[in-house]
């Protein structure tokens, strides 16, 4: 039920997109901090060293600032949507697909970059990222980035990559000469009809997909026949990164969409796990700490938001996550990333991967497209049997 009520208010979100977003007046200066601040936040996203002692950036942040950081853990950019409509949260690390919609329906409020030193030093690629940036008006700093990859089991795959997402999406029979059938998984997520796009667009060209985000109806039905045969091989559809991870090492699962944070984590137990860039290319995340439109702990937020650009919160977020830091400068010396993490997480990969964002009726590629709350209700009802 709660998830259910979550996905209405995130549709009803969805609806405010089609209206303009009015900026409010960002923050003219910083005063001091109100003691706390709680974000709304991607698994793995903001760690003290509970999970591991190495990787803590909450634990100094708190000492230097007086301000004691709560942490929500979000499963879906829905929910993420639904929790700041909600309110009672300072900060959320939105993903494409939500950030927008945060915008349009007013629940996050513009920044003033020249309140946070280290903005300078993000990424030019993302400082005005289309998922981030209204008319010149930013709605957040850059947080991590990374691609949606295809983890795997190299024990069924006799230790070579899968070259296609076919062994997700189509029946088959896998290297290990077992079917796929209830042994791979799907997002439980509506932006997962991007990924059946986006593998159509390479083996159905005639369909004439040029943006995985971006369909007409022909190329909509197109994408829910594919999910509908999903839905005949899925085993379970994922939202928790650690049941996945409980799927993958016991309960048969060899394959499936993934992000790289569970995929090094089973490797850091010497799991059978490796992940791939199929062919076809991935769909991709490029994540924004955005403050809310009320933030009872603005400044606190700031001091999080410049905190959560140094080169070392970077650094090891990126290296515990398998992201992208937004700031390059994160790519060299730091002991948990090494200098050669960044290639190996994808930095320069930007361009191969087709980030979350939210679909609209209006689109670019070709006028009119199908809108976000069709995939949102059609996506339920494809995960139903239906």
């Amino acid at each position: 039920m709660k998830r259910f009520l979550h996905s209405c208010t995130a549709l009803t979100l969805s609806f405010a997109f089609t209206t303009a977003a009015v900026a409010q007046e960002p923050l003219k200066e910083l005063g001091a901090g109100e003691g706390e601040v709680s974000i709304v936040a991607w698994a793995g996203y903001i760690e003290r060293g509970e999970t591991d002692k190495a990787y803590d950036w909450v634990t100094e942040f708190e000492k230097k600032t007086g301000c004691k950081v709560s942490v929500k853990t979000a499963a879906t950019s829905d929910e993420m949507v639904a929790l700041m409509n909600e309110g009672g949260f300072d900060l959320v690390t939105a993903s494409g697909d939500a950030s927008r919609r945060l915008i349009a329906g007013k629940r996050v409020q513009p920044i003033n970059t020249d309140l946070i030193p280290s903005w300078k030093t993000v990424d030019e690629r993302l400082q005005s990222a289309p998922w981030n940036t209204v008319e010149g008006v930013h709605y957040g700093t850059p947080y991590l980035w990374g691609p949606n990859v295809l983890m795997y089991n190299t024990e069924a795959f006799k230790g070579e990559a899968p070259k296609s997402w076919s062994v997700v999406f189509e029946d088959v029979t896998l290297p290990d000469g077992k079917s796929n059938k209830g042994r791979v998984q799907a997002y439980d997520g509506p932006i997962h009809v991007a990924d059946a796009a986006n593998y159509l667009m390479f083996h159905k060209p005639e369909l004439g997909i040029k943006d995985p985000y971006e369909l007409n109806e022909d190329q909509y039905k197109a994408a829910l026949d594919l999910l509908r045969v999903q839905r005949t091989l899925v085993g379970r559809y994922w939202h928790d990164a650690m049941i996945q991870i409980d799927d993958f090492k016991n309960e048969g699962v060899v394959a499936s969409g993934s992000w790289p944070f569970q995929v090094n984590l089973m490797k850091a137990e010497k799991q059978p796990i490796a992940s791939t860039f199929p062919e076809e290319g991935v769909t991709g995340w490029s994540d924004t700490t955005m403050l809310h439109a009320e933030s009872e702990h603005p400044n606190c937020a700031y001091l999080w938001m410049e905190h959560s650009l140094s080169a070392k919160v970077q650094g090891d977020a990126a290296a515990w996550f398998g992201a992208v830091p937004s700031v390059p400068a994160a790519c060299k010396g730091n002991e948990l990333l090494t200098d050669e993490g960044c290639a190996t997480n994808g930095f320069d990969n930007f361009e191969k991967i087709r980030f979350w964002k939210t679909p609209v009726s209006k689109c670019e590629s070709q006028g009119e497209c199908v809108p976000y709350h069709r995939w949102v209700s059609d996506y339920i009802g494809v995960i139903g049997g239906r």
